[in-house]
């Protein structure tokens, strides 16, 4: 059974979003077509005046006011196409910022998810150039209306000159009608295929840029170009093939137009012969009917509206990804009690977490621990909702996180991540990022307990220095990320191999202060040292999406498996053990 477009979920989406960046540039677009109709009006006038005052001439009559009223005419086109220019720029660039708007917040809204569907660099080409050519439809639909009345008010006005005239130019409109329609259809398809294949090389690319480090370490830089661009003969054949169908459309235009143009012409000089019609009444005619067949302006407007309408779908197949939901429930007072009860996530068509039961009690360090592929960061994730499992469920002080507000779930949970990113102008924002009210001395005191005080006083603003203009290291990033989550203050912190970058002196001494946070803030610790997890209340040990044991180290320490999780020369001390000695 075939889905219909209309019952397609990312075309109703894109018409939807359509409908919206229209409404909300509502006035601009009604004045724009206004603008445009007012402009057309003026231009089927303009052969009926100029028409008049030659005949006025030709009679040796005082014409004057006609040729007053031609040039009138003609200034008034000058200003409404000035006027109408800028307002199709201000609308087009209104409707581009909405759509980007929207588009952002809901690809933030679904989270992780987005990225794994889409890829990174898809989505920026999503967001980027979909969106601005999604962003044209307001205007170009405010201005399709005047641009069927051309041809129509040509076919009208040959009509009232004589009916003739009319019945001749509309002896060919079929042939129009039919061009028109196949514009459109095969403009749609071409450029659905041109925008893919160029989401695919800007996906390709972001991939490449990440990793531009281990591509010229590996001196791969021509075969990552040749991945890059692999896609490129299929944008080719797309692009040519959208000139194919407007070249063809201009070359039966070409064919067409003249032809009915020359029939009215031939006419109107035939019934000029017999005095049925005057000289001027021919001008206006001849002009009518270059007006009537003014395919070029139809071609051109629906060639564009198809290419934002295969844009647009784009956008719709995001937005039709459906964004994280919250509930309403409340969190009571706890101590941050975590339990993962049957989890099971899957991902890219593999089963990563199967059946996962843990519970980690109010204030206990738990270190997560695994071979890679383990299913460490997606427990991380699930454990604060940055994903959800795809079966059973995940609980916060007896309380599903799905159930919970966004607004209560953030303040309970802090995060730090091995790749911190340190959005906010400053760094001092960027500590502070996700607080209602940061202040000064907590996020100072934050940076003391990362180790992190001391390098961004050195900067050259101290916590004022632009994040941009902070330079750093990768160990550096870490302690700012850990610092933002020390400053976070919530019940459940989860530290995602947020240590990995810093050296052992750093790591002992924020593991100790990590340690001695308080009683009534759970940590969930995904470990790759066994130093690490030697410090940790209890250990998850995670082997193929299952936990295969849980508890302390010195215990599981006794099991080689276990021991080959961490490689050879692993230690099973704690880090901070027995040293209180500063960095």
């Amino acid at each position: 059974m075939t889905t219909r477009a209309d019952d397609d979920p990312a075309t109703g989406h894109a018409r939807t979003l359509l409908r919206t960046a229209t409404r909300h540039s509502g006035i601009r677009c009604a004045a724009l077509c206004l603008v445009s109709t007012a402009a057309t009006g003026a231009g089927l006038l303009l052969p009926a005046a100029l028409g008049r005052a030659l005949d006025l001439l030709l009679a040796q009559a005082p014409a004057t006011r006609w040729v007053l009223y031609c040039a009138g005419l003609v200034l008034l086109l000058a200003l409404l196409d000035a006027a109408q220019t800028v307002l199709t720029g201000t609308v087009d660039a209104r409707s581009t910022a909405w759509l980007r708007r929207r588009l952002t917040g809901h690809v933030l809204g679904v989270g992780p998810r987005a990225a794994d569907r889409f890829g990174s660099g898809d989505l920026v080409a999503r967001l980027v150039g979909n969106a601005a050519e999604a962003g044209t439809t307001p205007a170009a639909r405010a201005a399709l209306l005047a641009a069927l009345a051309g041809p129509v008010g040509g076919v009208v006005a040959l009509g009232l000159i004589d009916w003739r005239l009319a019945a001749v130019f509309l002896a060919g409109a079929p042939v129009l009608t039919f061009l028109l329609r196949a514009v459109a259809r095969d403009t749609t398809r071409s450029a659905t295929r041109y925008q893919r294949a160029q989401g695919r090389i800007a996906a390709a690319l972001a991939e490449a840029v990440e990793g531009f480090r281990t591509v010229r370490a590996a001196g791969t830089q021509g075969r990552e170009t040749a991945r890059v661009l692999r896609p490129l003969p299929e944008l080719s054949e797309a692009g040519h093939r959208m000139w194919r169908v407007q070249g063809r459309a201009a070359a039966q235009a070409v064919a067409v137009a003249p032809l009915l143009q020359l029939g009215v012409v031939a006419v109107a000089g035939v019934l000029l012969t017999r005095d049925l019609l005057s000289v001027g009444e021919v001008l206006a005619a001849s002009r009518y009917a270059v007006l009537a067949t003014g395919v070029g302006v139809l071609v051109g407007r629906l060639a564009g509206l198809a290419r934002a309408r295969a844009a647009a779908r784009r956008l719709g197949e995001v937005r039709a990804e459906p964004a994280t939901a919250f509930g309403e429930r409340r969190l009571p007072d706890g101590s941050g009690r975590l339990e993962l009860r049957g989890v099971t996530a899957r991902r890219g068509g593999r089963t990563v977490l199967d059946g996962v039961d843990l519970v980690v009690p109010g204030g206990t360090t738990l270190a997560v621990v695994g071979r890679s592929g383990a299913g460490k960061s997606l427990l991380a994730a699930l454990a604060g909702r940055l994903a959800d499992p795809d079966a059973g469920e995940v609980l916060l002080d007896g309380v599903p996180l799905r159930e919970l507000p966004h607004d209560d779930l953030r303040r309970a949970v802090g995060y730090a991540f091995a790749r911190p990113a340190l959005l906010g102008g400053t760094v001092e924002q960027a500590i502070g990022l996700g607080l209602a009210s940061p202040s000064p001395d907590r996020i100072r005191a934050a940076a003391r307990t990362a180790l992190a005080d001391d390098f961004v006083r050195r900067l050259p603003g101290g916590y004022d220095t632009a994040v941009t203009d902070a330079p750093r290291s990768g160990g550096e990033s870490q302690r700012l990320g850990l610092a933002r989550a020390f400053a976070h203050d919530g019940r459940l912190l989860i530290l995602d191999d947020a240590l990995s970058s810093l050296d052992t002196v750093t790591e002992r001494h924020i593991t100790d202060a990590l340690l001695g946070d308080g009683p009534g803030t759970t940590r969930l610790l995904v470990a790759h040292r066994s130093a690490t997890a030697a410090c940790a209340d209890v250990v998850a040990w995670l082997d193929e999406g299952r936990v295969r044991a849980v508890g302390r180290h010195e215990e599981l320490w006794r099991l080689a498996e276990y021991r080959a999780v961490f490689g050879e020369g692993a230690d099973s001390a704690c880090a901070g053990a027995g040293s209180g000695a500063e960095a």
